[in-house]
């Protein structure tokens, strides 16, 4: 592609693509391109071993395009992802010695795979949230429940009490307190799986905000969130005082 027009050029369209800049980056001699368009560009010009500026033909190298398509190490094209280092890797990154037994996917793989277990863990919380919430329409109506018979159980203590009826060992009005912890006892569990429903439903979010704009650069926190929560969600399971918290 010989040299673009320099004056040809309009504020905020790329010189290459000519139209609207998307993901705009810079140039070290201070040229704007959609990031993709300047990446092909680049891409096509290595074969030739010279990187230079579309428009004024000074070098640039790839770095301009940032995270995503250059490794922190050489500056060049990122091609795989390490899922041991969680890291980018350029064909020099994945020759070095310390990534000789690592697992590493191309770029796209990746991104299909990351995407796949993110989709999998938010069906799978989902599930949780669905059970959480028949679980606290129980709790509630057993609470109503238990609300009516204590008031039922008030008034025939109180009829118990008067002058004419003799109380009897097992009457009602004996095992009032008993009733009154077990109301007391079902207000607390009510708060706690009010409040695993909004944990689960915050992460339910996160997870679908993620694997909505997974791309190259997002890979690195995909997998973080994806071991954190392989981690969190056990400890939150065993912790928990309802039987089916996450």
């Amino acid at each position: 592609m010989g040299p673009l027009r320099e004056d040809r050029r309009e504020e905020g369209v790329c010189p290459i693509c000519q139209e609207r800049l998307k993901e705009a980056v810079r140039t070290d001699c201070g040229h704007l391109f959609c990031q993709a368009c300047l990446a092909q560009h680049l891409e096509k010009a290595s074969a030739s071993g010279v990187r230079s500026c579309p428009l004024c033909r000074k070098p640039c190298s790839e770095g301009v395009l940032g995270a995503g398509y250059t490794c922190d190490s050489h500056q060049k094209k990122v091609c795989w992802f390490c899922e041991e280092s969680r890291r980018l890797l350029c064909m020099e990154c994945r020759l070095a010695p310390e990534h000789k037994s690592h697992c590493e996917l191309p770029i796209e793989n990746a991104i299909s795979h990351y995407k796949e277990r993110l989709n999998r863990r938010i069906r799978k919380l989902r599930k949780d949230i669905c059970e959480l919430q028949r679980l606290r329409v129980q709790e509630e109506e057993r609470l109503q429940e238990m609300k009516a018979d204590r008031w039922t159980h008030r008034l025939e203590a109180e009829l118990e009490q008067q002058p004419q009826t003799r109380r009897q060992p097992d009457t009602p009005a004996q095992w009032w307190p008993e009733q009154r912890r077990d109301v007391s006892a079902e207000l607390s569990r009510i708060p706690g799986i009010s409040m695993a429903l909004l944990q689960l439903s915050s992460l339910v979010t996160d997870l679908e905000g993620m694997a909505k704009k997974l791309d190259t650069s997002l890979l690195k926190d995909a997998s973080d969130l994806l071991n954190r929560l392989a981690l969190w969600l056990p400890l939150q399971r065993s912790g928990s005082k309802t039987s089916v918290f996450l």
